[in-house]
């Protein structure tokens, strides 16, 4: 909710709000201005802004304190609206508060449940356990006093009409977790001096989705795991910006869970890849200007071929420069030095590409005039460690650009200073894995971590209005045939009672022939059972419900 400020003809949200629960409706007011918010109507959803004549809004049955509107959502059976009850600030951005959501409260405007079928009430509450799932869910963040959404260079560069509208209409689309909700209601120097270091990862709308899940490109372009990563250095009343890209590789590419360790990559043979690829690099030169490529995959078995995939569509595109650059071959596990090697290669563009930089009165010195675009498989781990080599060579240029290091002198002298880079960044990365892979460690149990994946998945398709709800189409809870089977205690069942029976058997086989020849029939039944899991071991996988992959 947003008020126009009269000293300064901005717009600023309400930072509190008071939600009153009457019979008949709900009604959602700031605290400071008691007439501005908004009534919706408890049986229908219907939504109508307060006014001075409201009169009726007396003697409400409960009144609690919120946080925030994150919007409304129509699910089976009519409207709910999602309000923040807690909150936790956790840093700030361009001095300005950032909070995290604690959590949230969903708040029923419907009266159409008490007539559905008993297969829509189950529908209707597994949906809500994906919305409360979404509570939970990390890297849900807001400001009320600026728009996190908008890179520096981004917003310096706007008019200062644009910059005067609401929040909702200055917003990147691309970057606002809850976009879908808000249709809506949118409707109606380092050594002595201080400075301030800010890491801001925005997460793109467009493929959102879980690691093996959600892989590489879609027909449009958009690509898993697409993050905006923008370094912002405030020091001396200058600031300055470093922005750099991370995304699945942009073709069409699976690597569905099965009972395997490490499920196999599959590129899919499409007709429109090469257009894909296009699309994709098209809209990031038109966004960030040249963009340089940087491939970090290995070069041997999956990970080559997808590579190599890569590679190949990639010579197709003289205004994008690609680099494939081995990184675990390279650096190993910990000779991180060794990306020099990279950047010896791409040193002259980069330093071309810049950052942007504006003084304190607000007059821009720097443009950055390209961008990095970094990706392995996963593009967390390796991705993150590239990126901060990155961010610590153009942290040194513009430390050098405003004074505050001599051309001799870099980050890495200062030790205190140096540990608190590495420690943004490692923290960055922890946070981006923790929203993509669902774990700080990237070689985790990728079995166990599948349930908590593919809900994840759903709970995002939900939100984001990628799925939408069709009360008159099939239950997408309902699997039919061998899918009723794709559970992994039944796959655990079906081999472990194979493996025991067999067992059994072999104890007994010195008793007579005939034990033997059972003994061998329950090791050949076992052998074919695991056999069968280890064929079908996609089917045995819970997998997401709501959206296909692609």
């Amino acid at each position: 909710m947003e008020t126009e400020s009269p000293e300064k003809g901005r717009y600023k949200l309400y930072e509190q709000l008071e939600l009153q629960e009457f019979q008949e409706k709900f009604v959602i007011k700031s605290l400071q201005s008691p007439f501005h918010g908004f009534a919706i109507d408890r049986h229908d959803g219907n939504i109508q802004p307060l006014d001075d004549g409201d009169t009726w809004a007396a003697n409400p049955f409960k009144v609690s304190t919120i946080y925030g509107v994150v919007g409304t959502i129509k699910l089976l059976a009519g409207t709910y609206i999602i309000v923040i009850t807690s909150r936790k600030e956790v840093g700030n951005f361009l001095g300005f508060p950032v909070y995290k959501v604690m959590s949230m409260k969903f708040l029923s405007c419907n009266e159409a449940l008490k007539q559905s079928t008993s297969q829509e009430k189950r529908d209707e509450a597994y949906f809500m356990t994906l919305l409360k799932t979404v509570e939970s869910t990390p890297g849900l963040y807001y400001s009320y006093e600026t728009d996190t959404t908008l890179n520096l260079q981004r917003r310096w560069k706007l008019a200062e009409g644009w910059m005067a509208k609401p929040t909702w209409k200055q917003a990147d689309p691309r970057f606002v977790w809850n976009k879908n909700l808000l249709d809506e209601l949118i409707e109606h120097k380092l050594k002595e001096s201080p400075a301030t270091l800010t890491l801001v990862s925005r997460r793109c709308t467009r493929r959102l989705g879980t690691r093996m899940w959600r892989r590489g490109a879609n027909l449009e372009g958009d690509v898993a795991n697409f993050i905006e990563t923008e370094q912002l250095v405030e020091i001396n009343g200058l600031i300055s910006s470093f922005l750099q890209i991370r995304g699945s590789i942009p073709l069409l590419w699976e690597q569905i869970v099965d009972l395997s360790y490490k499920p196999r990559l599959r590129v899919i043979n499409h007709e429109q890849t090469s257009e894909v690829v296009e699309r994709h690099f098209h809209d990031l030169i038109q966004r960030y200007g040249e963009t340089i490529a940087i491939d970090l995959t290995d070069k041997q078995g999956d990970e080559g071929e997808l590579s190599a995939a890569f590679a190949s569509e990639m010579e197709k595109l003289p205004d994008v420069r690609y680099i494939s650059f081995d990184f675990h071959h390279i650096c190993g596990s910990s000779n991180f030095d060794n990306l020099q090697l990279l950047y010896d290669q791409i040193s002259e563009e980069f330093e071309k590409q810049g950052y942007f930089l504006v003084d304190a009165e607000g007059y821009i010195l720097e443009e950055q005039k390209g961008i990095i675009r970094s990706n392995c498989i996963d593009c967390l781990d390796r991705t993150n460690v590239t990126q901060s080599y990155l961010a610590q060579k153009s942290l040194n240029l513009q430390l050098q650009r405003i004074g505050v290091l001599n051309s001799s002198e870099c980050i890495s002298m200062f030790a205190e200073e140096y540990a608190k880079f590495r420690a943004m960044w490692a923290e960055q990365g922890d946070e981006i894995s923790l929203e993509y892979a669902g774990t700080y460690a990237l070689k985790g149990d990728l079995v166990r971590q599948d349930a908590v994946h593919l809900f994840q998945m759903d709970a995002m398709d939900l939100i984001s209005g990628r799925y939408h709800i069709n009360r008159h189409g099939p239950s997408p809870f309902q699997l039919n045939g061998f899918e009723t089977l794709s559970y992994l205690p039944v796959a655990s069942a079906l081999v472990v009672g194979g493996l025991t029976l067999t067992s059994l058997t072999f104890q007994q086989v010195g008793r007579n022939a005939q034990q033997f020849v059972s003994s061998v029939v329950w090791a050949g039944v076992a052998a074919g059972v695991m056999a069968l899991v280890k064929a079908n071991g996609r089917q045995f996988c819970s997998r997401p419900r709501l959206c296909g992959l692609l």
